[in-house]
């Protein structure tokens, strides 16, 4: 099973990323829930604020190699 990772960079300030990063975390989560997927969104902004979202599937996390080690310790 193969590991995909994507990063975006910001070029807004950082009093906007700390607006917007939930937002985008609750988007991207919303439409994330709904597919037979196990995943982690992280969103780190400027300031070192990380959130981080969890795939409501616990199940499938037994099939991701190292799942375990990549389990974050906040979740939203």
């Amino acid at each position: 099973m193969g590991v995909v990772q994507i990063e975006f960079t910001s070029t807004l300030t950082q009093e906007d990323e700390n607006r917007l990063a939930p937002a985008v975390m609750k988007a991207l989560s919303g439409v994330l829930d709904m597919l037979p997927i196990a995943y982690i969104l992280r969103v780190e902004t400027t300031d070192d604020n990380v959130l981080v979202h969890v795939s409501p599937q616990p199940s499938a996390w037994e099939a991701v190699p190292g799942s375990d080690a990549v389990r974050p310790i906040l979740e939203s």
